[in-house]
């Protein structure tokens, strides 16, 4: 044996990373390279703890009902105090967390099923896919989206069910359109065309090359859409068209406040308007931090 040869024994090899360690190396350069995504990724923790743990860790039964101590101020038996049935607003918003955190989930994911897929083969077909997709965002879009959504939670039923599928179908439109416009620029591209040459189906190119590489602005739409989900589901609880009572959900708890804060019951209205908004707030800065870990071209 040669001494080169001994030497090239001697190398060591360089493992790569898996692609789950890789993801996780990315995820942490991300969030440490910026403050404001580090803080909306934890708070985005704290919610996503607290809808799973929210009902063991609620300090009272959130529907039991006791008028002697009704409307009381927050106090050490109530952080949060008491609403007009005497019921703890503490326990109500922790275990509101887990049904409103649903709703945002579901129907995120029903929409970018639904309308991300469609725009996805309405941008790569193009003619009468095109066609059909694009009018019924705009039949769709032709009504104000809240009024929409009351329209279809009213025909329905104001059930958790039918909330979602509203807010799925009122936020096809945005799914839809920003999913064609990236797949019809990137159905020519180089890597595109590399994946036809290779034998490719078209399902495997669609989900295998299109999908990945518009998934950073999908992700933004995403994060921007689990807050507007649970703003509507809220609005409609609002307007008595959400989940009915005596289930905790912070938009019932936030229109059953709003009539006592004129005499001077300002808690009931407040915590669960503070926790809706925290999450919103959440929701909306999650999208950059989202959108810089799934892009394949920044994970380097």
């Amino acid at each position: 044996m040669t001494t080169l040869d001994i030497k090239a024994d001697a190398t060591p090899s360089v493992r790569r990373p898996t692609p789950v360690v890789a993801l996780l190396r990315h995820t942490r350069y991300v969030l440490a390279g910026n403050l404001v995504t580090a803080v909306a990724f934890g708070l985005f923790a704290i919610i996503v703890l607290l809808a799973i743990i929210g009902p063991w860790i609620a300090p009272y039964n959130p529907t039991a009902t006791n008028t002697t101590i009704a409307l009381q101020a927050p106090s050490a038996a109530h952080w949060f105090g008491t609403d007009n049935l005497g019921r703890d607003v503490l326990s109500r918003v922790l275990v509101a967390t887990r049904l409103d955190f649903i709703i945002a989930i579901s129907s995120v994911a029903l929409v970018f099923a639904l309308g991300g897929i469609a725009g996805i083969a309405a941008g790569y077909f193009g003619g009468w896919t095109d066609r059909i997709i694009s009018r019924l965002s705009d039949t769709i879009m032709a009504f104000p989206i809240f009024v929409l959504a009351m329209g279809i939670v009213a025909a329905l039923g104001n059930s958790v069910t039918n909330i979602v599928i509203a807010t799925a179908i009122v936020n096809f439109p945005l799914y839809a359109r920003i999913a064609r416009g990236e797949a019809n620029v990137r159905r020519n591209a180089g890597f595109v065309q590399a994946a036809k040459l290779s034998g490719n189906s078209t399902p495997r190119i669609l989900f295998g090359q299109i999908l990945p590489n518009i998934m950073p602005i999908m992700m933004v739409q995403m994060s921007l859409t689990m807050g507007y989900a649970i703003l509507n589901a809220a609005g409609l609880s609002f307007v008595g068209l959400g989940v009915r009572p005596p289930t905790p959900e912070w938009g019932i708890m936030v229109a059953e406040g709003a009539s006592y804060i004129i005499t001077g019951e300002w808690w009931m209205a407040l915590f669960p308007g503070a926790a809706l908004m925290i999450a919103v707030f959440t929701f909306n800065l999650l999208g950059d931090g989202l959108r810089d870990i799934v892009d394949p071209q920044r994970r380097t």
